[in-house]
């Protein structure tokens, strides 16, 4: 451990004991304490990929646009669509005549339907008694009359409830049409007067000879009988998970593959690549999702876990479990270490940061391992920022992310990283992440404004710059006298 790292891990303990200290009541409940544990590994794992950039003598400031984007791209790839089963557009209707698009099969003569987003017609519930088909069209004679002319809307099948149980936290109903519904799927359940409805979860499943017996996830209502009807609700989900995550880091990886090429073949400055990266991807991301906020409401529970769940390990009043993010940050920050202590490439990267040309005639591939530096920081801001998605499980294009890089920057920086290259560990970076959500929680529990926070952070980037500059003075000028005294 090396004098930096030493002097940050003593600032981070005197932090810690003097919290303790100045507000034991707040600051050492349990969900203070996984609070900052949390965002400690989730700012930690942006810090680890702006650490490598670092050390080869480059910046990223592109950072919190990706957490942005890959936020946004995550959600988009996940998004889930509920559409009623059997579902058809109207081309028109004259009076009592609703006419679809020819090869319509699933409505018998006696089925109620529901007619809905019309313009000139109220939503209506209606039955057919004719069918007639033809090559042009499928047209419905119902019992009444809807509109005089009516060209928009949708008509959707009411199905007929056969047997019900009610009783305990799982009731069941039985539907009679052949639709084949999944777990995860809903149902609509509509009173008579259509006075009334509510929405229920599909639990279960089985298709039996009089239908699909579905089991729901919430009791039924206490005036539910059989003469209530039932819409069939599909779900849709745009992609699978385990697809949309790793969609979303390739991404990521082609992002950083076209830092380190314009950095590195067309020797654009990294300054100016990421600023440019940083307004482009802020401006894709709200773009992409029409500057509307997204999210994954009360989907994906398993995947959103991830960034929420936690190992409890004390319950009741003052809880604390450990936060999941903490073992990911682990695992990110221990595969750092080793690609950048214990193999080759971590040496290459050190000696680039140190002095590029001298390394070029090493025989050191200094493009390679650039661009090397700048994928791993995109990856892991990408995946830094799927995990701030899931944790606020609310993704706003135009602010998302805003000041990210400048958090995980001030933590590297802080822990050890050389604005010059050359230099850095992981273990200091992840301490200079911990002081600075310490500060932040400081801030917070005294009461201090919120306004002077991003003082603070200028204030300690600029310290550690300043610390960083005296030190190399100060060995430059021991090294120096060394020498001297040597040659006397």
């Amino acid at each position: 451990m090396n004098l930096k790292v030493l002097g940050i891990l003593i600032l981070l303990l005197t932090l810690y004991v003097g919290m303790c200290a100045a507000t034991p009541d707040t600051f050492l409940k349990g969900n203070n304490q996984e609070n900052l544990l949390r965002r400690t590994s989730l700012y930690g794992i942006l810090a680890v990929g702006v650490a490598f950039v670092i050390i080869t003598g480059g910046i990223d400031l592109s950072i919190g646009s990706i957490v942005c984007l890959t936020g946004c791209l995550l959600s988009m790839f996940l998004t889930v669509d509920y559409r009623a089963v059997g579902v058809e557009s109207i081309e028109s209707i004259r009076g009592d005549k609703i006419e679809l698009r020819p090869g319509v099969r699933q409505y018998q003569t006696g089925d109620q339907i529901r007619f809905s987003g019309g313009i000139r017609a109220d939503n209506a519930r209606v039955r057919i008694v004719d069918i007639e088909h033809t090559g042009e069209s499928t047209t419905f004679t119902v019992d009444r009359s809807l509109a005089r002319r009516e060209s928009r809307g949708r008509v959707t099948t009411f199905q007929k409830i056969t047997t019900f149980s009610a009783s305990g936290d799982a009731p069941t109903i039985m539907l009679a049409g052949s639709d084949d519904l999944q777990p995860r799927d809903r149902v609509t359940l509509i009173s008579p007067d259509e006075e009334k409805e509510f929405n229920l979860t599909v639990v279960a499943a089985e298709q039996q000879a009089g239908g699909w017996q579905l089991t729901l996830n919430e009791k039924l209502h206490d005036e539910f009988s059989m003469e209530w009807v039932a819409v069939p609700i599909e779900r849709s989900q745009r992609m699978p998970v385990v697809a949309a995550v790793c969609l979303t880091l390739l991404i990521a990886v082609v992002l950083g593959l076209v830092h380190g090429l314009l950095v590195t073949k067309v020797e654009l400055k990294p300054f100016v690549v990421t600023l440019c990266g940083l307004l482009i991807y802020r401006g894709m991301s709200r773009w992409l999702v029409a500057d509307q906020v997204q999210g994954f409401g009360a989907e994906f529970p398993g995947l959103r876990s991830l960034a929420t769940g936690k190992l409890e390990l004390v319950s009741g009043e003052n809880a604390f479990g450990i936060p999941y993010p903490l073992f990911i940050m682990l695992f990110v920050a221990l595969g750092a270490a080793v690609l950048l202590n214990k193999t080759v490439w971590g040496r290459y990267l050190q000696a680039l940061g140190r002095n590029e040309e001298a390394a070029k005639y090493s025989g050191i591939d200094t493009h390679r391992v650039t661009i090397m530096a700048y994928v791993i920081c995109t990856t892991l801001a990408a995946l830094g920022g799927m995990l701030f998605a899931l944790d606020s499980n609310s993704v706003s294009p135009a602010n998302f992310g805003n000041f990210f890089e400048l958090y995980a920057i001030a933590a590297a920086v802080l822990g050890g990283c050389s604005l010059r290259g050359g230099e850095g560990g992981i273990l200091g970076v992840l301490i200079g992440t911990a002081v600075m959500r310490l500060l932040y929680n400081l801030i917070v529990l005294l009461g201090i404004s919120g306004r002077l926070e991003f003082a603070i952070i200028g204030i300690v980037i600029l310290s550690g710059v300043t610390a960083d500059g005296v030190i190399q003075r100060l060995v430059a000028w021991r090294r120096t006298a060394r020498d001297s005294s040597a040659a006397n």
